[in-house]
């Protein structure tokens, strides 16, 4: 049987503490690599999926779409609008439900909105390296 001292109900609320403190350390940790690894796979998407054709390298923005630089400020523009926009298209973007994956649409959104964006990579040359 183990006994209760008055230290240890003392120190029970601080080992409680500690754990649910390192709990939650592990989980933004986490919740932070995955968010970069969808940030770097949306930019990938961005590329892939002809993106940059409308809106332009980094979404800068064309002559056939507007810019999305500075989607993430836009209040009006919530990550359910994007993935709706994205999904069902809209004005002159053609819908993208038939072509993308929900992981897809959502590493994309990660994207878009993202504080510091991650450079998408580069396009692979369609030229073999001289030998």
């Amino acid at each position: 049987m183990v006994s209760v001292t008055p230290a240890s109900k003392r120190l029970f609320p601080a080992l409680v503490l500690c754990a649910i403190l390192f709990n939650a350390a592990c989980s933004h940790a986490f919740a932070a690599s995955k968010t970069e690894a969808d940030e770097k796979a949306g930019a990938a998407l961005f590329v892939d999926k002809g993106c940059t054709f409308c809106h332009g390298v980094g979404g800068v923005g064309g002559a056939k779409a507007p810019s999305l630089v500075d989607l993430r400020k836009d209040k009006a523009w919530p990550a359910a609008k994007i993935k709706n926009q994205i999904m069902n298209g809209g004005q002159k973007m053609p819908p993208f439900a038939d072509s993308l994956t929900d992981q897809e649409v959502s590493q994309l959104i990660a994207y878009l909105l993202a504080k510091h964006r991650p450079a998408p990579p580069a396009a692979a040359s369609s030229n073999p390296p001289a030998q």
